[in-house]
């Protein structure tokens, strides 16, 4: 494996009886990306991130991670922290005491002080987990991920549950983490946020890949889209378009500057105004709605 490879998966095979969950699937994840890994309901994402976390045992294929088995506790654990939907803690414990149990289980070093500080839980540190809230919950979950400020970092839906501040100053601390050189694998309902911050993106259907790529790459799958209206006496366009029920005019291209400047240079040669006038690239969401057509 290739140092500045972080994750490699090889014809990974997850099967549940007669269900085949993940079908001979592969990618990898270089050092320093934020990799985005996501899926339709059903799609096998799950079934993926238990093998890759050390969960759960691959039917077939092969998994490295760090240049080791997932399954390889020793190895990969203390160079690896994991934010999970749930994390599950004891509702007795302190947050405290719980930075302090899951650095001494992992054999991860840090400052459970400082990294209560970095989450913004200082001033719940002697507060016993049942009595957090959820969002309180969640940066607690964040803080366990990031103590110690492992090489790889699994973020399972990390924002869910989370205010407005409370995320930003989530992705501020992911991208101070990221500047000091981790990998981030991120899975997310907030497509979103895989658009803002992926540098690759993983969209899995039906056990496998249906599209990996940058934003740009995946976006460009599909055309662009130019609406606006118009008056009724309005000359005939100089491009193909459709109109809905409600008079809006749709242009779908491939070449959204071009056409788009030719569409304003027509309505001004014309004189004609593009009430509404909206333009831009596909987005994510209509790409992640494509591929279970």
């Amino acid at each position: 494996m290739n140092t500045d490879t972080v994750i490699d998966v090889e014809r990974l095979n997850v099967n549940y009886q007669d269900f085949h969950a993940v079908k001979d699937l592969s990618f990898q994840v270089k050092r320093g990306e934020l990799y985005a890994l996501l899926g339709t309901n059903g799609a096998g994402k799950t079934s993926t991130l238990e093998v890759l976390e050390g969960h759960r045992s691959a039917t077939s294929g092969s998994v490295s991670i760090l240049g080791e088995s997932p399954r390889n506790r020793q190895a990969v654990r203390p160079r690896m922290g994991i934010m999970l939907q749930e994390s599950g803690f004891s509702a007795d414990l302190t947050s405290m005491e719980t930075l302090k149990l899951i650095g001494g289980l992992t054999r991860r070093e840090d400052e459970p002080s400082r990294v209560l500080d970095v989450v913004g839980l200082t001033h719940k540190a002697e507060t016993r987990v049942s009595a957090l809230s959820g969002g309180e919950k969640r940066r607690l979950d964040f803080a366990t991920a990031i103590y110690g400020s492992p090489e790889l970092i699994f973020l399972d839906e990390p924002t869910t549950g989370l205010d407005v501040q409370s995320r930003d100053d989530l992705w501020d601390s992911v991208d101070r983490l990221r500047e000091d050189g981790a990998t981030i694998m991120l899975t997310t309902h907030y497509l979103e946020e895989a658009q803002q911050r992926a540098d690759r993106i993983g969209l899995m259907h039906e056990g496998t890949f249906r599209m990996e790529g940058t934003v740009a790459e995946l976006t460009q799958t599909l055309p662009g889209t130019i609406t606006f209206t118009l008056s009724q006496d309005a000359p005939a366009l100089p491009l193909e378009a459709t109109r809905n029920v409600n008079g809006k005019y749709l242009i779908e291209t491939h070449g959204l500057q071009q056409d788009l400047y030719t569409l304003l240079n027509w309505a001004q040669i014309n004189g004609t105004e593009l009430k509404e006038l909206d333009a831009g690239p596909t987005r994510l969401d209509d790409v992640f709605r494509s591929i279970s057509r």
